[in-house]
């Protein structure tokens, strides 16, 4: 492989440096403020901060809504996670093998993308609407009262369809171009060994996707950490405490307006640490397991 040659030793650093204080000013910075905020007490009106060790973290730990919103964060990223690879991998097969009106189909699919999430919150919130929502009213048919925004387990359902919704055009761009890069001749060869199209998925298709099956798990289980923020900010109509939020929101909440700037804190450092520990998980188990061809 040939190496780069710059005309200045200086010049690479140059080039990343932009970079570099972006990263700076914006993560590692308010990161290292975080930290530091754990360890005190902050006056709500910025007059004074108080040292109290990690007594913030014993507090935000041995919380019990803190435990429960802990618990539904995990069921809502793996089944948002779930719901959103399956359901595009699905739509993505599908498209691939459209001969007619390709293009059309595929556009149409990734619309949605372009959506901001507090938007897709807002568009899916009209969906379940008490009085106006058409899904509210197929529900009804079934026999279920949906009362988004009042009833805990319906104010999740809606959560998850809406989040689950909105990532699907994502998810759908990806597996679409990774079977597209799929050689055709390996295609071919594989009809002619086996005639069931749901094994060839499977024993074909599938461990080629690996790649990018695993690149979308990570920023499957982020986005539903932290991108569907504003999806949750609009459905729980601001009445978090009788509605399910998530980790993330409720740094919001206690932060921005509880002003407990110290519980918050802490509550986004153990979130960034579970993140990180996630992470090399994945990493470490899961990559191991992915064959880049």
């Amino acid at each position: 492989m040939k190496r780069a040659q710059f005309s200045s030793p200086l010049l690479p650093y140059l080039l990343l440096a932009p970079q570099l204080v972006i990263i700076f000013i914006f993560f590692y910075w308010p990161s290292a403020q975080a930290i530091q905020s754990s360890f005190y007490i902050e006056d709500p009106f910025g007059f004074g901060a108080t040292f109290v060790g990690l007594e913030n973290y014993a507090m935000v730990l041995g919380s019990a809504e803190y435990l429960r919103i802990a618990r539904f964060t995990v069921f809502y990223t793996l089944i948002v996670t779930f719901l959103s690879l399956t359901i595009a991998l699905v739509l993505a097969v599908k498209a691939d093998a459209v001969l007619t009106g390709a293009s059309t189909y595929r556009t149409l699919l990734m619309w949605v993308y372009a959506i901001a999430p507090p938007v897709a919150g807002l568009i899916g919130i009209m969906f379940f609407d008490q009085h106006i929502g058409p899904l509210v009213d197929l529900a009804a048919v079934f026999g279920w009262d949906m009362r988004v925004g009042v009833n805990y387990y319906d104010t999740a359902f809606a959560m998850v369809v809406i989040a689950v919704w909105k990532q699907i055009p994502y998810n759908f761009i990806f597996f679409l171009s990774g079977l597209q890069a799929i050689p055709k001749h390996l295609r071919e060869a594989a009809a002619i060994d086996c005639r069931s199209e749901l094994r060839r998925f499977w024993t074909v298709t599938l461990p080629l996707l690996a790649p990018t099956a695993f690149f979308l798990l990570i920023i499957n289980m982020t986005y539903a950490l932290f991108d569907t923020f504003g999806i949750i900010d609009i459905v729980t109509r601001n009445e978090p405490a009788n509605n399910p939020v998530t980790l993330v929101y409720k740094v919001y909440l206690d932060g921005f307006r509880s002003n407990d700037l110290g519980s918050s804190s802490a509550q986004s450092v153990i979130l960034m640490v579970v993140v990180l520990l996630l992470t090399m998980a994945q990493f470490r188990f899961i990559e191991r397991r992915v064959h880049y061809g």
